[in-house]
């Protein structure tokens, strides 16, 4: 196994942690840092790096340990550091592609209780919330500013992703908590908006805690969720003047070899129109599951061209993680 990061100092807890109630308060004491290692040859690796470090938190008393995915996703060695600054070893679980979240299971005893799940379908714009990271303790107060849907770059869709503000500047794995210390919620991203007037920049999407309930006991048992996968093709896209660009195509992708092209604009999948890459993801996935070929329709120098892309799954480019 790998040599043990460096543990770092934790601060003492700050002043403002007495206002929180004591459900909360007890919360934070089961958010870990997470620091993971990948292989410089991994898939993921040019794009997430091959040092990693974030948050997750304890939901069973069995140091079973909710991130968010990309963390851990292809990781080789995974370290946890509990507020008390005790390092304990971690072995990636499962990834679920569709909602984002991952598991780390503990190797070694973490010590710390569940935290108790929320219903993140019941959170309502304009409450009071806690963003809180591992390592040092650190918390944001804030406020849930909107709720709707999400569309990434990278071939990724939320129906429905909460935003909060201010942002937390360690996102990344987060604990999102309601007032009365049930996690809604586990942080994603830093962007710019959350779109809609009235609504603060500079903002963290959520992954929404109500997608994690039916997916556990799968994920635990076998590590995936028991259902196809979806298609992905390996293209990243953006949203630009009411058109879809691609901005850039996976080097071992189905796009690459399909012969998608940066630049190329999206016109169509299938029959179907694409406006926005929510209409870019939902028509590749209705074309059935990973392995269907998906036509689209590009728009080159002027010209409409039809491509051919035979999907994969995603995760079929991953380095499998190795048992401790």
């Amino acid at each position: 196994m790998a040599e043990k990061p460096r543990r770092e100092v934790a601060a003492p807890q700050r002043p403002e942690a007495d206002d929180l109630s004591a459900e909360v308060r007890r919360s934070l004491e089961s958010v870990v840092s997470l620091q993971a290692e990948i292989p410089e040859d991994a898939f993921t690796a040019p794009v997430l790096g091959v040092k990693r470090a974030g948050s997750g938190v304890a939901i069973d008393d069995d140091g079973l340990v909710l991130t968010i995915g990309y963390l851990i996703t292809e990781a080789e060695t995974i370290w946890l550091t509990t507020p008390e600054g005790r390092l304990v070893p971690a072995h990636p679980l499962a990834i679920d592609q569709e909602s984002g979240l991952g598991l780390a299971q503990a190797l070694d005893r973490l010590g710390l209780p569940a935290v108790p799940l929320g219903r993140s379908q019941d959170a309502q714009v304009g409450d009071p919330v806690v963003i809180a990271s591992g390592g040092r303790r650190q918390f944001v107060e804030a406020e849930i500013v909107a709720k709707h849907e999400f569309a990434g770059y990278w071939e990724y869709l939320l129906d429905e992703a909460i935003f909060t503000a201010p942002a937390h500047p360690f996102w990344g794995g987060a604990g999102l908590f309601a007032g009365d210390g049930r996690l809604i919620g586990i942080g994603s991203l830093h962007v710019e908006s959350a779109g809609g007037q009235d609504v603060p920049s500079d903002v963290n999407m959520i992954v929404p805690i109500d997608l994690l309930p039916p997916l556990t006991a799968q994920l635990r048992a076998s590590g995936r969720i028991d259902k196809p996968a979806r298609p992905w093709i390996g293209v990243y896209s953006a949203e630009s003047e009411g058109r879809i660009v691609i901005a850039g195509v996976a080097d071992r992708g189905p796009a690459a070899a399909a012969g998608l092209r940066r630049g190329d604009i999206v016109a169509a999948v299938g029959e179907a129109a694409v406006g926005s890459l929510a209409d870019l993801y939902r028509g590749m996935w209705a074309r059935g599951p990973a392995g269907v070929e998906i036509p689209i329709e590009v728009v080159r120098d002027g010209r409409s061209v039809w491509l051919r892309v035979r999907s994969v799954e995603r995760s079929a480019n991953f380095k499998r993680p190795r048992l401790h």
